[in-house]
């Protein structure tokens, strides 16, 4: 038998690639699961986004190998949303380039920035692809606490107490995944300026901003941000288009040709259609905004009712597509999800998936319908 790389012995599969195949065999054996585990939206993106994918696939161009860097139409597009949700300004030919799916764009930014050995600074509890990146790529992982009693947030000045001499890159995610976290905008010049102190690479994961979220804010426009800092983004969430892989990395024009001379090596860009659907989605009014967060807000008060039946306490100020729920001081995350699952027939996922410190609390998805929700809570 051939041997698999070395790397492949520091890394596991995804958590949900397994867990996922197990529910799908409970749900197989007759076993009525309701999935509060992954959040994949289930609702359906705009509707002139599906018209503008299906009408673009008799056009000329369809079926040819797209450019590396996106349509300009959809870079264009991108510095808009850009300029009116963010204020942030962006130049279309050199600060912006499409990525299928943002999580594609962690192994991008980290291909082109980390040498093995380099140290990379993760949050804890945080998205797990951070840390299976950096070890696939023979970094080191750092991982920095995220705390409740901090609001989530990361110790700035713990850090500085650290040796960051072998630090290249730092991944935050605000608003933050799994806790709902934000920061402010004074909290994001904070960053801007440890960044600059110790000649990190600061990348602002951000692909909740407008789910349950009043002030949607950017990393770049804090003042100077472009110079130390990345954004990734994504309309997986917000335009309930996650099958379509449709993300964006933004930054200067330094930062985005290095990553380019990785993209453009790994992929042969973008479907047309799938582009010209995202270009539509990217000018949608405040409207689908109201609409989208009144179906969540409908979906977490459920939720809310949910994690009250299990004894669960929770933030109402959080935002984004999920609820953290901590559990009563006795209970270990993952046996209380086995035993919710086993008895109950309700996946959850457990904290401790996103790190150390999610050890005693567990993460509800808001993708499920009321009907589900409702009853979720009639089996408890």
């Amino acid at each position: 038998m051939i041997e698999v790389a070395n790397r492949l012995h520091s890394v596991e599969e995804y958590y949900f690639s397994k867990k996922l195949r197990e529910v799908a065999l409970l749900k197989a054996s007759g076993k009525p699961i309701i999935n509060l585990g992954i959040g994949s939206p289930d609702l359906q993106p705009p509707h002139k986004v599906i018209a503008a994918l299906t009408e673009s696939l008799v056009d000329a161009n369809a079926n040819k190998y797209q450019s590396y860097q996106g349509l300009p139409e959809l870079r264009e597009a991108i510095v808009g949303f850009y300029k009116e949700h963010y204020q942030v300004n962006l130049s279309p030919s050199t600060e912006v380039l499409p990525l299928m799916g943002s999580k594609e764009g962690i192994m991008h930014i980290s291909m082109a920035f980390l040498n093995p050995g380099d140290k990379v600074l993760i949050p804890n509890p945080g998205y797990p692809t951070y840390q299976a990146v950096a070890k696939l790529l023979e970094a080191k992982p750092v991982f920095y606490d995220l705390k409740e009693k901090n609001n989530w947030l990361p110790d700035l000045k713990a850090l500085e107490k650290q040796d960051l001499s072998k630090v290249k890159l730092m991944w935050i995610n605000y608003p933050h995944m799994p806790t709902g976290a934000t920061a402010s905008h004074a909290f994001f010049n904070q960053l801007v300026a440890f960044a600059k102190q110790h000649q990190i690479l600061i990348v602002n994961d951000n692909p909740y901003s407008f789910v349950l979220n009043d002030s949607p804010r950017s990393i770049l426009s804090a003042h100077g941000a472009k110079d130390v800092c990345l954004e990734l983004n994504s309309l997986s969430k917000t335009f309930n288009m996650a099958g379509w892989r449709v993300g964006m990395v933004l930054g200067n024009n330094e930062h985005i040709n290095a990553i380019l001379k990785v993209k453009s090596n790994m992929d042969s860009g973008m479907f047309y259609g799938i582009q010209k659907g995202a270009i539509e989605a990217l000018k949608c009014s405040k409207l689908w905004y109201l609409s989208l967060n009144s179906v969540y807000e409908q979906r977490r008060e459920l939720v809310w009712k949910l994690a009250e039946a299990l004894n669960c306490t929770y933030d109402e100020n959080a935002t984004g597509l999920f609820v953290w729920a901590k559990l009563p001081p006795y209970l270990k995350s993952e046996e209380f999800i086995e035993t919710v699952l086993k008895n109950n027939h309700i996946f959850i996922a457990p904290g401790t998936i996103f790190g150390s410190n999610g050890e005693g609390y567990i993460r509800f998805s808001l993708c499920a319908s009321t009907e589900n929700l409702e009853e979720a809570i009639s089996r408890i």
